[in-house]
């Protein structure tokens, strides 16, 4: 398994899992920018999916030409089983972070 990724390449992993379907690049950017409030670039993300599919944790297909005059084909990404364990191991390592913390100033409950 690869070590950690960038903040950016987390974000387009967990996108990828949330949409749970062949997904596009500028789907995907919508999705960072929605969920988690990140303004990466359009540039940024194609960058990620890149790298993401060079470490085998994405994959990508040409979907068939979209159905008005001129449509074109679009790359579309999904996870690969690598990525969705990948992401299912961040997600448990994040909660074990934040297990126990507390705010500033709080009081910690006792046992």
């Amino acid at each position: 398994m690869p070590s950690a990724l960038p903040r950016l390449e987390l974000h387009v992993l967990v996108a990828l899992m949330r949409m749970d379907a062949d997904a596009y690049a500028i789907a995907i950017h919508d999705d960072i920018e929605r969920v988690s409030g990140t303004d990466a670039s359009i540039a940024g993300i194609y960058n990620a999916l890149d790298r993401l599919e060079r470490r085998g944790l994405a994959r990508s297909s040409w979907s068939d030409p979209r159905p008005e005059r001129g449509g074109r084909a679009r790359r579309c990404y999904r996870l690969t089983a690598a990525g969705r364990e990948y992401v299912r191991r961040e997600q448990v390592r994040a909660a074990r972070l934040w297990s126990g913390a507390v705010e500033p100033g709080a009081r910690r409950a006792r046992p």
